[in-house]
C-alpha cells in the first residue's frame, strides 16, 4: 500500500491559498482535502461541510476538550481546527491529505506530524495583500486591519516552512507546489572513502 502523507498549506488571509488549492485539487483529484471546522459565520455561497464545518464556540471547545482536533487556533476572533479522525483515517489508507490552516495550527502539526511537508504561501507585497482583502468585500474595516496586522507576524514566520512560494503568478506558484509534491528528488551523494 502507498504511504500516506500530510501536506500543510499556510499563509496570510487573502494570499490566495484557496485559489491555489482548488487548482491543485482539480489537477490532482487523488489528493484528499481535509475540511476544517470553524466558529466564524459562513460567507456568501459557503456550504456547511464543504468549505468548512460551521460550529458554535461551545461545540468547538467541546471538540478541543475531547482531543478531537489535530490542531486548532484562534484567528481574527474565531476558532479554526482540523478534525483528527478523518485525517488519520485517510493517511492510514495511503492517501495524501492536504490541510489549509493558519500559522498557529501549522506549528502544532510540526510537533504531531514532523514528516509533513509544510508550504508557506507569500503575497507579492503587503500592499497587494491589502488590496486582495479589501477586494473580497466580505469583512468589516476592523476585521481587515486585524488580518493585515496578523499577516505581518505570519510572513515573518515563513522561514519555518519547508517551501516558500510567492503567489504573484498563479500558474507559476502552482507549478512550484506540484514540483515539491510530485517530482522525484535526487538522492544525496554518499561520499566514498578511498582505500589505503
Amino acid at each position: 500500500m502507498a504511504k500516506g502523507k500530510l501536506i500543510v498549506l499556510t499563509g496570510p488571509s487573502g494570499v490566495g491559498k484557496g485559489t491555489l488549492l482548488r487548482s491543485l485539487l482539480r489537477r490532482h483529484p487523488e489528493l484528499y482535502l481535509s475540511t476544517s471546522v470553524t466558529t466564524r459565520k459562513p460567507r456568501s455561497g459557503e456550504v456547511d461541510g464543504r468549505e468548512y464545518y460551521f460550529a458554535s464556540r461551545l461545540e468547538f471547545e467541546r471538540m478541543v476538550a475531547n482531543n478531537q482536533l489535530l490542531e486548532w487556533a484562534e484567528f481574527a476572533g474565531n476558532y479554526y481546527g482540523t478534525p483528527r479522525q478523518p485525517v488519520e483515517e485517510q493517511i492510514r489508507q495511503g492517501k495524501w491529505v492536504v490541510l489549509e490552516i493558519e500559522l498557529q495550527g501549522a506549528r502544532q502539526i510540526r510537533e504531531t506530524f514532523p514528516d509533513a511537508l509544510r508550504i508557506f504561501i507569500l503575497p507579492p507585497s503587503m500592499l497587494e495583500l491589502e488590496h486582495r482583502l479589501r477586494h473580497r468585500a466580505s469583512e468589516s474595516e476592523d476585521a481587515i486591519l486585524r488580518r493585515l496586522e496578523q499577516a505581518k507576524t505570519e510572513v515573518n514566520a515563513a522561514h519555518e516552512f519547508d517551501l516558500r512560494v510567492v503567489n504573484d503568478d498563479l500558474e507559476a506558484a502552482l507549478e512550484r507546489i506540484e514540483a515539491a509534491l510530485f517530482l522525484p528528488r535526487e538522492p544525496l551523494a554518499v561520499p566514498q572513502t578511498l582505500a589505503v
